[in-house]
């Protein structure tokens, strides 16, 4: 069941604000002028989930793979996959956030399961 903008907006600054935190940023306030900012003292964390920009760098740095999964009978993908982290584009406004989603839900997993290793 797909979220309204409202609830998946706020789902993308939670995801962002507990990789910040993991990150070793621990004094994060949120201002309501700039709503889906964070800010840390007067410097704003990137916007993992919502802008490739920010996503890129992760990826490069953890060494995260993509895998399109598709369902029977179709030709583009319904799902990417990273590791055993499976998300479904039907969930997302776009495959773009999607992805995006996927990759910080990845590096959160990788953060908070150091033992577990990089995905393969």
């Amino acid at each position: 069941m797909r979220m309204s903008d409202e609830e998946y907006f706020r789902s993308c600054v939670a995801q962002e604000r507990h990789l910040a935190y993991l990150l070793g940023h621990h004094n994060i306030e949120e201002c309501y002028e700039s709503a889906g900012t964070l800010w840390e003292n007067t410097q704003a964390l990137p916007q993992w989930t919502r802008d490739w920009n920010a996503c890129g760098p992760l990826m490069t740095k953890y060494e995260i793979t993509l895998h399109y999964e598709s369902e029977a009978g179709q030709v583009h993908g319904s799902a990417v996959t990273i590791g055993k982290i499976v998300v479904h584009f039907s969930d997302h406004p776009t495959k773009d956030q999607a992805v995006r989603y996927a990759v910080v839900k990845a590096v959160i997993f990788l953060l908070e399961h150091p033992k577990a290793g990089k995905f393969k």
